[in-house]
């Protein structure tokens, strides 16, 4: 199949994205990579009157640090989260996250924030997102807001967005050196979307014990879901196979996920609680061992 017909817009400035999606509203949609706008247009399961396409924006195309978080603007592409240097020192959470996000030449063209914005519930980035309390700067005909991420994200493909605004960054927060992370997640083929996805990171404090834990999962929900109770569960102590294993179930008690022609229900189930112990196991030792580096430099 191919599209409906649409006006097309290529502006160079953010002030001309800003007064076309005055104008178009939900009748509009911004293009920045579309790997995953144009094939809902093939399908027509999106028929929008105007296609804004914003990569000729370039005031949207960084990476920089802004009052201690790491700010990515809006027409970033998926494959920098891999190569950049500021990325990889700030959150290496990301980095090591791109290498699930499909395949090279997707992540050539994907933008991170516009992975954000499609909120899939078996996307690897709306995790991360939702995980490290992101925030989402989107600009609108009524000017600049942020959106803290437990807020931005709503249900199936839907944030609280309006549809004549256009989230130009999103911001999280750099890790420090004491900050373990990771990503686990089950597909059926590398480059999947997943069956179920895990991220953690764990902060230690001066006696080893966990002073911050996060979470969140993806494939269980119909958004990025996260439990805060599992959170607290550990925060204050000392991390051990048994705390991991309390954890894991926990995690599990908390969803109701669906069954669908790729897993059951209880399929799912299942692999949130291997992941969730597995992701946090990584990530706790990564950040005993940024411990243990601190120590010495220290010594």
């Amino acid at each position: 199949m191919k599209p409906c017909n649409f006006d097309y817009f290529d502006p160079k400035t953010l002030e001309e994205v800003v007064v076309l999606m005055r104008q178009y509203g939900s009748d509009g949609k911004i293009l920045a990579g579309g790997q995953s706008l144009v094939p809902l247009l093939n399908f027509r399961l999106a028929a929008p009157a105007a296609l804004v396409d914003i990569n000729k924006v370039k005031e949207l195309d960084y990476v920089r640090e802004v009052n201690g978080k790491l700010a990515i603007g809006a027409l970033v592409r998926q494959r920098v989260l891999e190569t950049s240097e500021a990325i990889r020192s700030k959150c290496g959470l990301l980095a090591e996250t791109a290498e699930f996000i499909a395949h090279p030449q997707i992540r050539n063209r994907g933008t991170v924030v516009g992975s954000i914005c499609h909120a899939d519930p078996a996307a690897e980035l709306p995790a991360i997102a939702r995980a490290l309390d992101a925030e989402m700067k989107v600009v609108g005909p009524d000017g600049e807001r942020i959106i803290k991420a437990e807020d931005f994200f709503v249900t199936l493909m839907t944030t609280s967005m309006d549809p004549s605004e256009l989230m130009v960054e999103v911001r999280l927060p750099t890790l420090g050196p004491r900050t373990g992370w990771a990503f686990e997640e089950f597909a059926i083929r590398h480059g999947d979307f997943a069956i179920v996805g895990v991220t953690a990171a764990v902060t230690l404090d001066e006696q080893k014990n966990c002073a911050d834990a996060r979470l969140a999962a993806i494939g269980v929900s119909e958004v990025p879901y996260r439990d805060s109770k599992v959170e607290r569960l550990i925060m204050g102590q000392e991390i051990s196979e048994s705390l991991l294993d309390q954890a894991a179930h926990q995690m599990v008690e908390g969803v109701e996920p669906s069954t669908d022609l790729h897993a059951s229900a209880d399929q799912r189930k299942h692999l949130l609680r291997v992941l969730t112990k597995r992701a946090l196991k990584k990530a706790a030792g990564r950040a005993l061992k940024g411990f243990e580096k601190g120590r010495g430099k220290n010594a």
